[in-house]
Formats: C-alpha cells, sequence, structure tokens
C-alpha cells in the first residue's frame, strides 16, 4: 500500500505524551503500517515511534542526540536532521514488517459551549464546532485543531467525544465544507469554572514538540467559498517520490479546492493538481483578488 501522508505535517504524526498502553490500543485494530510519534515517558527528551505491524504493535525509540552545537535524532543505527527526514525514510523502507502508511485516526471533540479564549495560545470555538484532538497535555488542558487547520489550547470540561478513536475505519477524515453547518442537540447550561492552575504554561506546551519541526504560521480564519485562490507564504520541495505533493514556491497563487481535517489540502498551482500542507499558505483578501483580477 502506497503512503499517504506528509511528514512535515507534524500535527497528523505526533500525539504527545501517550502512555504505551494507551497507544496499544489505538492502533492494534488498525492496518499495518499505521502509526504515530509520542514522547517517551522513561526518557525525557526522546521520542518513540510507534507503528502497527502484523499482529502486534512495535515502539521504536527515537534518540535526541546534540553534538557540536547540533541536534539529530536516531532510531536504530540510523541518524537523521529532523523527524520529518526520518519519516519520510520509512514510507520507502522497511521497519520490520512494514512501511509507513499513514498517521493513525485522532478523536474529535464536540464544543457544548462557547469559549473566546483569553490568551494567544487557545483555541477560540463556539458552541457545535467539532474539533480534533492533538494532544493531551493536562486532565483539564488538551491542544486541539479546528476545521480551519487553527491550533491551540482548549478547555476539556467545554467538549465532549463525539466520536472515539474509529478503530475500524481505513478513511481519513471527511473534507471541511465551507457551506455546511453541523447541528447537534446541546445542553442550555453553562460550564463550571476552569481550574488554570492545571493550565499548562505555553513554553512548556511549545517545548513538547519535537525539536526540529517548526511551528506552522496558521492561516487568518476567513470565510471562503471554494474553489479559493491563496499565495504562498512558505517554499515546500516535496519528496521526488511522492507525485502527489504540489512543490510550493513563495509567492505563487494557488487554487484551494478542498480543505480536509488531517491538514492536507487539495489544490492546483501552475497547471498541476496535488495535496500540500494547509501551514504553507494563506488566503488572498478582497483587495489581493480584486488586484489579481485587474
Amino acid at each position: 500500500m502506497e503512503a499517504d501522508f506528509d511528514p512535515e505535517d507534524k500535527y497528523s504524526w505526533y500525539f504527545g505524551m501517550l502512555s504505551r498502553e494507551r497507544t496499544n490500543n489505538i492502533l492494534l485494530e488498525q492496518e499495518s503500517g499505521v502509526f504515530l510519534v509520542r514522547e517517551s515517558k522513561t526518557m525525557p527528551g526522546d521520542f518513540v515511534l510507534c507503528v502497527k505491524e502484523e499482529q502486534k504493535v512495535s515502539h521504536y525509540i527515537i534518540n535526541r542526540i546534540s553534538a557540536g552545537g547540533s541536534t539529530r535524532f536516531k532510531i536504530g543505527d540510523k541518524e537523521f536532521n529532523d523527524i520529518p527526514s526520518l519519516l519520510n525514510f520509512y514510507k520507502t523502507h522497511y521497519l520490520d514488517t512494514t512501511t509507513l502508511i499513514r498517521p493513525a485516526p485522532r478523536a474529535r471533540l464536540l464544543c457544548k459551549y462557547d469559549f473566546a479564549g483569553k490568551d494567544p495560545e487557545d483555541l477560540p470555538f463556539k458552541r457545535g464546532d467539532v474539533i480534533e484532538v492533538i494532544s493531551e497535555d493536562e486532565d483539564e488542558w488538551w491542544t486541539a485543531r479546528n476545521s480551519n487547520g487553527q491550533v491551540g489550547q482548549i478547555p476539556v470540561r467545554y467538549t465532549q467525544v463525539v466520536s472515539q478513536l474509529n478503530l475500524e475505519s481505513t478513511q481519513p477524515p471527511p473534507p471541511v465544507s465551507t457551506n455546511t453547518q453541523v447541528q447537534y442537540e446541546l445542553p442550555d447550561v453553562r460550564p463550571s469554572p476552569m481550574n488554570e492552575s492545571h493550565r499548562p504554561a505555553p513554553s512548556l506546551l511549545k517545548s513538547s514538540l519535537p525539536l526540529q519541526v517548526s511551528q506552522p504560521v496558521v492561516p487568518k480564519c476567513v470565510p471562503v467559498t471554494l474553489p479559493a485562490k491563496a499565495i504562498v507564504i512558505l517554499q515546500r520541495i516535496p519528496s521526488a517520490y511522492d507525485r502527489r505533493q504540489l512543490r510550493l514556491e513563495v509567492g505563487e497563487i494557488v487554487t484551494v479546492l478542498k480543505m480536509n481535517l488531517n491538514g492536507q489540502w487539495e489544490g492546483s498551482a501552475n497547471g498541476k493538481e496535488g495535496i500540500f500542507p494547509f501551514t504553507h499558505i494563506r488566503f488572498l483578501t478582497t483587495e489581493e483578488l480584486r488586484n489579481l483580477n485587474t
């Protein structure tokens, strides 16, 4: 089976501080090649590549090695400059019995109340929104991503799980429709006060992400109707082995055709259609569109 993920999109494969038992529960019923990357609990600062292989879940330690002012990541006897390079290598090279095919599915949450947020790292949402869990940082504060690709902290008690990880599904999350609103029956009550003392510090949250994987520039949340024009803000030269990935040059205009919840959007540029991480583009403003058409 052909690999179906972008190693540069860390929010598709990074699951934070998961236990080994929880990881096994997520991966055991998946097909071979489904994987995730978690932080090591026994070796702080290191990571673990967890992969479903035949009838088992394998846990491969990724050691972070610092030498001469640079950091490298070692798995077995192989070293890489960063984790995306490591994952890209195992798209086409076997670990034990499989290559990497796609990241594990994530839990999705229904937002029960409005949350405006008060800190820059918060992820605001409205009652009825559906978001996906990136990492469970603390009991009361998790990191999540909304349908526009924005990532931030959310208060857990303002949400409820609408679908546990669908362990029988092999399909990616459905595309985001800009013209559809999700309707749910929710109780008309207010949440109890949040416990700010258990909130993870912003610096701790950011430092928990794998080194050498930069924080993305998240597109502003603007109303769009697809197809929509966007401009490339980060250069992207994809692997030569994955012909579905679009090459992007800063300043190019991309037509966005579909916005998928996994962060891999579909679009066209220079006469070619393909997929690309949402973090590399931003939608054009009304004024920019007007100038483009004149």
